[in-house]
């Protein structure tokens, strides 16, 4: 059972590193900027994933492309605004706030309001609602009347 959990520690991490080791830079404190910068950028085909945890092809592309543009003297900063540029402010994990981007910036604030708002709204209107009035005699009556003579319809 223990060299069971050891091995499962051991396989655990390695599901989460999609670099593969012919990506890894000899030097490591560009590798470490490689690295930082691949977090910062969506995987292009994969549902909201970084390109560093990612094992599609097109995440691997842009892997090279950024250790490429590092390579080559790019700050970290250029990097990204050289994959920005070509594939817009979608690529970006954390997207710049300007009027193009307002809807993603402001749309799950207002549907939680709005959420808040037709909850709110659903309990006080259960809230407010009429009570029903109790019957009066001659109503009491009334049915006490229909339900005798139709339990006595039911049984000639």
């Amino acid at each position: 059972m223990r060299r069971f959990f050891l091995v499962l520690a051991l396989i655990m991490p390695m599901s989460a590193q999609a670099v593969e080791p012919d990506e890894i830079l000899s030097d490591p404190i560009l590798e470490a900027r490689a690295r930082e910068v691949s977090r910062q950028l969506r995987c292009v085909v994969c549902q909201n994933q970084d390109i560093d945890s990612s094992n599609a092809g097109v995440a691997r592309d842009l892997r090279l492309l950024v250790r490429e543009r590092l390579v080559a003297g790019d700050t970290n900063e250029d990097a990204i605004a050289f994959i920005q540029a070509r594939y817009g402010d979608y690529v970006l994990l954390k997207p710049p706030f300007k009027p193009e981007t307002y809807a993603l910036w402001f749309t799950p604030p207002l549907l939680g309001l709005l959420a808040l708002g037709i909850g709110g709204g659903i309990l006080m209107g259960s809230r407010k609602r009429k009570k029903i009035a109790d019957l009066s005699d001659d109503e009491e009556a009334e049915v006490a009347r229909i339900f005798t003579s139709s339990s006595e319809g039911d049984h000639r």
